[in-house]
Parts: C-alpha cells; structure tokens; sequence
C-alpha cells in the first residue's frame, strides 16, 4: 500500500482530463506547430493558440500575445529576471538593482544571486514572522537603477500568500517592473496581473494538476510594454522571446489544466481548506504543544499546513512516517 500523498506543493497527479486532452497530440496528431504549410502543422498550430488563450484567462492577461510558453516557473523566473535585466543594460549604461526577498523560490533567489556575481545589485527583503514581505520595505529600497521587483504569489514552504496588489502598486507608482512567481498559489488563490499591476508572472503546469516540464511566463506587452533578451537562440519561436520546438502534448496539457483552474479554483480553494483545516484540528487537539508557522487564513494558502513538533527533529518524523504518509519537512530557526 502507498503512502498518503501530502506533498503537492512538490509537485500535483496528472488530472484524467489533461491527460485525455494530451493523448491525440501524443500519437496521431503530430505535427510541429513552426510548419505551417501542410494540415499536420496547422492544427498543432491551433492547439498551442487555444492553449495559450486558457493561461492567459487564468492569469487575466489582456492578450494571448502575452504568453510565452516555457519548460516550467524555473525557466520562467530565469527569463523574466535574467532577461528585464539584460534589456536595461543593453538600453542604458547605467547600473541594475534587483530586489527580490529572502524567502522566494531558489528559481528566483539563485538567478538574483548569478546577476549579482555579474555586478547587478540585489537587495533581499526580510520579511515578518509569518513570512509576509512588507511593501513599504519595497519602497524603501527602490533606487534610481532598480529594474525589477520580484515577489512571489504563495511562499510554497509556510503558504503566506504575498501582497502582491500592494506591492505591484508601489512599482508601477516608481516605474519599476513587477515580476511574481505565481506557480505555488495560481490554482488556488485569486490572481490577476492588471488588477495587481504584475508585469511578469511565472506559471508552471505540475503545480495545478498539469504535466511535469512545461511551463509559461507572462509579459505584458502595454503600459508597460516589457521589454525581454531572450535567454534560448535558435529558430525565434515564441515571438523571438523562446526559442525551441514547441511541445504541443504537454502545451495542450499546461491549458488544460488552466481551462480547469479558471472554472474550479473557488470549488478548490473552498475544499482544500476544509481538507487543511480538518487536518489542524486534529492535530491541535490531539497532540501538545504543536506551533503553526505562517499566517492564519485568509492570507494562508488554502492548501498549506505547516506544523512544528517540539524536540521532534523532522527528518526523523519523516523517516518514521515513510511507509504511511509522504510529506516534506524544511528547517525552522524557533526556541521551544
């Protein structure tokens, strides 16, 4: 018998219906989606556009135009920060500030730290005790060089979910591009990118019941137009932005999954939170002395509990619970 499976910030099982929406382009509908002169191509053509319009619903993007399909959120975040970055330079000669904060994703926080080893500046945002970064901080550090802000939707270890429509007010007010990566909390939480002013936003297909290897990133194309240097050369694919064969099976799969994303998140919100506060309460009120870390709901995501036992080292748990429950654990700095 397998484990129960507790770990879907980690990666999410293939929902039946992407797989069925998957199977036709992975055997009898071919086709490359870049030939355009005979039917094989055409459709997989129509099969990305379709695709690329369900993201772009799910994000609240003005334009299907500004999707760019990726390999995954790791890709994305390389793209939009490595890229943002890059087209500064390229247009000014002066320097670039990146700020970004201490809890993101290792997808942003080691791309930061590689534009830093070039020379860019990067400032890392501490956040509150409940992981919540403080958009006045983001004020604060914003200079005359900053190129981009970048802040995740939903902390995908202890589930604060980021003020993003805050924060993305504070750069579009000092004309700073906002890049969030959406990936852990898009299924689940309320996310729109003109409402909260996000210029940049990461997707990714396994973190909401899609295939593993696919991913998107949106770029807004008006106030503000961003501008991008392309990370991957060869071919042009992706209106220049993403060069490489697209791959329509798991494309098709990525807007599958988005397609269901918009019509159920409410549904889901509403049942993962039941699910996750039914969990807490046991937990609570059948063992002593177990901290909650993170924030309460409503700025918790609906799908996170994350728990300490005191003198409880949590890769031991892990180990003993192994065989009954497949779970993640990660260090917390707290005096018991």
């Amino acid at each position: 018998m397998r484990p129960v499976y507790m770990d879907n910030h980690s990666t999410t099982p293939l929902d039946p219906r992407v797989l069925e929406a998957m199977m036709p382009w992975l055997t009898t509908r071919f086709g490359n989606a870049a030939s355009r002169s005979h039917p094989y191509g055409w459709e997989a053509e129509e099969a990305v556009e379709a695709a690329r319009s369900h993201v772009a619903r799910l994000v609240g993007a003005a334009s299907a135009k500004e999707i760019v399909f990726t390999s995954g959120a790791t890709e994305s975040d390389n793209l939009a920060i490595k890229g943002a970055v890059e087209a500064r330079l390229v247009a000014s000669k002066s320097g670039a500030h990146v700020i970004t904060s201490k809890t993101e994703h290792k997808a942003v926080l080691d791309t930061c730290k590689h534009l830093a080893r070039q020379g860019v500046r990067l400032t890392l945002l501490d956040v509150d005790e409940e992981g919540r970064v403080d958009p006045d901080d983001v004020a604060r550090a914003i200079t005359s060089e900053t190129v981009l802000v970048s802040i995740m939707l939903a902390n995908n270890e202890v589930g604060t979910i980021q003020p993003i429509a805050e924060i993305g007010a504070v750069a579009r007010e000092r004309g700073v591009l906002f890049h969030c990566d959406a990936a852990q909390g898009l299924a689940r939480v309320p996310f729109d990118v003109d409402a909260m002013r996000v210029d940049l936003a990461s997707v990714s297909a396994h973190k909401m019941y899609g295939p593993k290897g696919v991913g998107a990133l949106y770029v807004r194309r008006r106030s503000p137009r961003v501008s991008l240097i392309a990370q991957i050369d060869g071919g042009g694919h992706e209106r220049g932005m993403r060069s490489g064969t697209l791959n329509v099976p798991a494309i098709v799969g990525l807007g599958e999954a988005a397609r269901i994303a918009c019509e159920e998140r409410e549904h889901d919100h509403a049942h993962a939170s039941r699910l996750r506060d039914r969990l807490r309460e046991r937990l609570f009120g059948e063992l002593e002395g177990v901290v909650l870390n993170g924030p309460e709901p409503p700025e918790r995501h609906p799908g996170n509990l994350n728990v300490s036992f005191p003198y409880v080292e949590s890769e031991a748990l892990m180990i003993a619970l192994k065989e009954e429950v497949a779970v993640s654990s990660m260090p917390i700095a707290r005096s018991t």
